[in-house]
């Protein structure tokens, strides 16, 4: 998971309202019709903010301990039936997004050297129920999870130390994350607004998000740039509400920048989806190198132009279909195979389409596949397997389509938001030292036995050649003493 860097001044009630307008208000909240979220919440969860575990370094993060508590006894006073945790260490499934199951969560600070401190948690199990039917019929994969009912994470267990300071009279619904692109975060949110609208229950949903972990020398990721960067894109978003933003900042910023709350974060914008809303940070702060925000978030009524997904979508069929005019013929061609494919099970007529020099000559190919930013498939060979280029293309296009096991095959209806590159690789060289390698311009291939790892060049979150060793061996099953041979290869990519 991901952290932070130095912000060691606090950003003290900063403000910002989209379209105010003139809305009743009732207590703290602005309640629209029979929008039943009457509190929405972006809390850190540090462990050392908590005395009993802190013991006097909580002081150093004063800053966030008050925000919290001022929180806290402003949900105290909404008095919520029930509190929605969307929290990154919860459990968490590559494909699956986990609601805790069972009557009661029971869970403590064991693990941070204060074992005495316990809590538990009463589960809303009728509202559980809804969440798991919408997503059935919206085809979201998200449920029940057994075994998750031990609250044991702090993104639950700090939040809830500073409310039950002053409220307890509420149920749970404790929700985890998934390894799903950043859309499908913030489409499961727009399914639990739409199930929370109809709810006839009092709820505040709270989103456990630390920002980046990397904002100090002697935080917990060192010192990058991306941090304070990171978190100074994310405070100014949601300062604006420009939700639409969480979707499209640069995915290769957001992992160089350790956070843990992108998506939590994100989960929470999609309840608000549509929303007109008021928000406010309260506090901002990093004395660990880890970026705490609190901020407040108010629906202030309906805005139809504040559709994000809708947007995103549309920017994003729009971007792929003039990359599609731009693609030279080994994009298109591999485009062309994975859709025909998926359609009707067959390969387009080759020799109908292809030149020569495609029939005549063999390579290693790699066929990639992003879809909104982020990974969709990934499979090739480093060396020709098939009896020409073209044919290398089709397998190696509609293998990255359907039969990446970290993913799931590609679908009709995804067709529009599929960017493909096509690298094709020179031949393997053996090298004997690691000054032969550059990560930028050559890939490389980790051999022991039977066993073999391939690292492409030009990788987001690879920078040095161990690394890109090291993820190489990862992929083979090789431990890091273990001896190895080392290759090295070009790649041409097109795109």
């Amino acid at each position: 998971m991901l952290h932070h860097v130095g912000f060691d001044t606090c950003i003290t009630k900063k403000t910002a309202i989209r379209k105010q307008s003139s809305k009743q208000k009732k207590g703290l909240c602005y309640i629209i019709g029979n929008m039943p979220i009457i509190g929405s919440y972006i809390l850190p969860h540090p462990p050392f903010s908590v005395p009993e575990v802190g013991r006097g370094k909580e002081r150093v993060a004063e800053k966030t301990v008050a925000a919290l508590d001022e929180v806290a006894k402003e949900i105290a006073s909404l008095a919520p039936d029930t509190i929605v945790f969307i929290s990154p260490h919860s459990e968490a499934y590559r494909d699956f997004f986990p609601i805790s199951d069972g009557e009661v969560g029971i869970g403590n600070f064991t693990a941070y050297g204060a074992p005495g401190l316990s809590f538990r948690l009463f589960y809303d199990r009728d509202l559980v129920k809804e969440i798991a039917s919408a997503a059935a019929k919206r085809k979201i994969a998200a449920g029940p999870s057994s075994g998750s009912e031990n609250t044991s994470d702090h993104g639950t267990l700090v939040p809830l130390y500073y409310i039950n300071r002053y409220y307890r009279n509420f149920k749970a619904v404790r929700l985890g994350l998934s390894g799903f692109p950043l859309l499908e975060h913030y489409r499961y949110g727009e399914m639990l607004g739409d199930v929370f609208s109809s709810s006839e229950k009092k709820i505040v949903v709270i989103a456990s998000a630390d920002l980046s972990h990397c904002q100090r020398a002697d935080g917990p990721y060192g010192f990058r740039v991306e941090g304070p960067r990171y978190d100074e894109m994310v405070e100014k978003i949601i300062e604006t509400g420009n939700f639409g933003l969480l979707l499209s900042m640069d995915r290769s910023l957001v992992t160089k920048a350790r956070e843990c709350g992108h998506r939590s974060i994100l989960v929470l914008a999609g309840m608000l989806d549509r929303q007109e809303i008021k928000s406010t940070i309260i506090s901002h702060e990093a004395p660990y190198g880890i970026g705490y925000l609190v901020a407040k978030i108010e629906t202030l009524g309906f805005d139809a132009s504040r559709a994000f997904s809708e947007l995103y979508r549309s920017k994003e069929e729009f971007s792929i279909n003039e990359d599609i005019n731009k693609s030279d013929l080994y994009v298109k061609w591999a485009r062309q195979c994975i859709e025909t494919y998926i359609k009707t099970k067959k390969l387009p007529p080759m020799e109908e389409i292809l030149p020569d020099n495609f029939l005549k000559t063999k390579a290693g190919v790699f066929v990639t596949i992003h879809e909104h930013g982020e990974l969709r498939g990934c499979l090739g060979s480093v060396k020709a397997l098939k009896d020409n280029l073209g044919q290398e293309i089709a397998h190696n296009a509609v293998s990255a389509a359907t039969c990446d096991s970290r993913f799931s095959p590609i679908k009709e209806e995804d067709f529009p938001y599929l960017k493909i590159t096509v690298d094709v690789l020179s031949n393997p060289i053996p090298i004997l030292s690691i000054m032969d390698l550059d990560v930028a311009k050559y890939g490389i291939i980790v051999e022991n036995g039977d066993r073999k790892g391939v690292v492409l060049p030009g990788l987001s979150g690879i920078e040095t050649p161990d690394q890109q060793i090291a993820v190489a061996k990862r992929k083979a099953g090789i431990d890091q003493g273990e001896e190895i041979t080392l290759y090295r290869f070009e790649v041409k990519r097109h795109q």
